[in-house]
């Protein structure tokens, strides 16, 4: 594996440290499924985790500070009728996450403000179109309300979950199982990995293959395909041999990759964590004790190693945190969340500086949670890059974010002047409808 470290590079330095035992989430049984998905969504509020569940598929969700022993009694979100496979948190609203299942289904759920005070049982809908079970579901990174989602029937859909409705089915396109699907950044393409070892480029709203490469990774073990912010392809896989490699591709000249660099003699399938603002990706082995993490740059040879963060437990699956739920004050740059068999343990990667003062080279604006655009927009064709924040004073989640209303509505008249009390509109995704609920403010 090539040694070689950016010389200018920031994150040369940049080291991985666990929490200590009492802020890690004890007792909990992580889901025994054989399904290479990461098992855990973290969000600024939450993290969600799927767990062993009998009779069914079921799946927590903690408040980030209730650390500690989780109480076997503790509630769960217990829909689905068959074991949960994905779990992905909408990057718009801090409530919402998404589930797949090998029940067919795909749910959304609505988490109430301070977590879960009883099982949830009730999604606020049930999107229904898979034959087959659906082992990925992604939200569309720049518009509100859209869901990716991809079954072993061989099909991905994209959904209005305003609506409930089935609004893109991508069919035909793939012969083998989907190993992995990965939106870009303004969300206007996705790329997969698909077991008959290609990776493909598809722009989902023409349904067209705009460009493909075969035998990507010529092992016969699970790739994974995921997009860059400058648009390139980083890719993960198997060589003949069934060494580990990671690859680097151009959409637009895919014949060779950019760069390829073999890893080891693992079998544990690389998940890939980005980090668009640092072009730092992180690699995970599903059954490994370790992180491993590489800078991406424009220079020869293109992915740089940085460092290797080690453990002895190995990894039944990863957590990821968005960029504005780090702390800032402490120079920390990812956040992940280790699930071992029966707990999960938060690492904190850190890059040390003397200066107490903001660090705005290793925080430029990132991601905010406002999409760019309405669904509707998105489905007729229009782009929007992410609308991004900075983090200058720390991210401050707030409870009006979500105050565009997307239809027109009687909460939109003004309360009249004797009422002294402030209404926030929250759009809430429900049943075949997004309705509107006003909620006094405090």
């Amino acid at each position: 594996m090539i040694r070689r470290v950016v010389r200018q590079s920031k994150f040369r330095h940049v080291f991985g440290q666990a929490v200590k035992n009492d802020q890690c989430y004890d007792d909990i049984r992580v889901s025994r499924v054989t399904w290479d998905s990461a098992f855990c969504a973290v969000n600024p509020k939450f993290v969600a985790i799927i767990v062993e569940a009998s009779g069914g598929g079921a799946f927590l969700v903690l408040p980030l500070q209730k650390t500690g022993r989780i109480d076997k009694a503790y509630p769960t979100v217990c829909g689905h009728t068959g074991p949960v496979l994905d779990i992905d948190w909408c990057p718009h609203n801090d409530h919402v996450i998404a589930s797949g299942s090998e029940d067919c289904t795909v749910m959304v759920w609505q988490i109430p403000e301070n977590g879960l005070t009883a099982p949830l049982s009730e999604p606020v809908v049930v999107l229904e179109g898979h034959s087959k079970r659906v082992g990925i579901v992604t939200w569309h990174p720049t518009a509100r309300n859209v869901l990716l989602s991809a079954g072993c029937d061989n099909l991905i859909v994209i959904w209005n979950v305003g609506t409930g409705e089935a609004l893109i089915n991508l069919e035909d396109m793939h012969p083998d199982v989907i190993f992995s699907v990965c939106w870009s950044r303004n969300g206007s393409l996705i790329c997969t990995a698909c077991k008959d070892k290609k990776v493909r480029v598809i722009d989902p709203r023409k349904g067209k293959i705009i460009a493909e490469k075969d035998k990507a990774h010529e092992g016969a073990r699970p790739m994974r395909a995921i997009f860059l912010a400058d648009g390139n392809i980083f890719t993960t896989g198997f060589s003949r041999m069934s060494e580990r490699q990671l690859a680097l591709w151009n959409p637009k000249n895919m014949e060779e990759p950019i760069s390829v660099h073999e890893m080891d003699t693992s079998n544990g399938v690389l998940l890939p964590f980005y980090d668009p603002d640092t072009n730092v990706v992180y690699l995970c082995g599903k059954g490994d004790s370790s992180i491993r993490y590489f800078e991406i740059t424009d220079e020869a040879p293109y992915v740089h190693y940085l460092n290797t963060f080690s453990s002895k437990e190995p990894q039944r699956g990863m957590g990821y945190m968005p960029k504005r739920g780090l702390d800032v004050n402490k120079c920390e740059i990812a956040r992940f969340y280790k699930l071992h068999e029966r707990k999960c343990e938060p690492i904190i990667m850190t890059v040390p500086r003397k200066s107490d003062l903001f660090q705005d080279d290793l925080y430029p604006d990132t991601a905010g949670p406002d999409p760019a655009l309405e669904t509707e927009e998105w489905f007729e064709g229009k782009n929007g890059e992410p609308i991004l924040i900075s983090l200058k004073h720390g991210y401050v989640p707030g409870k009006n974010r979500d105050l565009k209303v997307v239809k027109k509505n009687v909460l939109d008249n003004k309360a009249p002047k004797k009422v002294e009390e402030y209404f926030l509109i929250f759009p809430i995704i429900h049943g075949n409808a997004l309705y509107q609920s006003a909620l006094p403010g405090n």
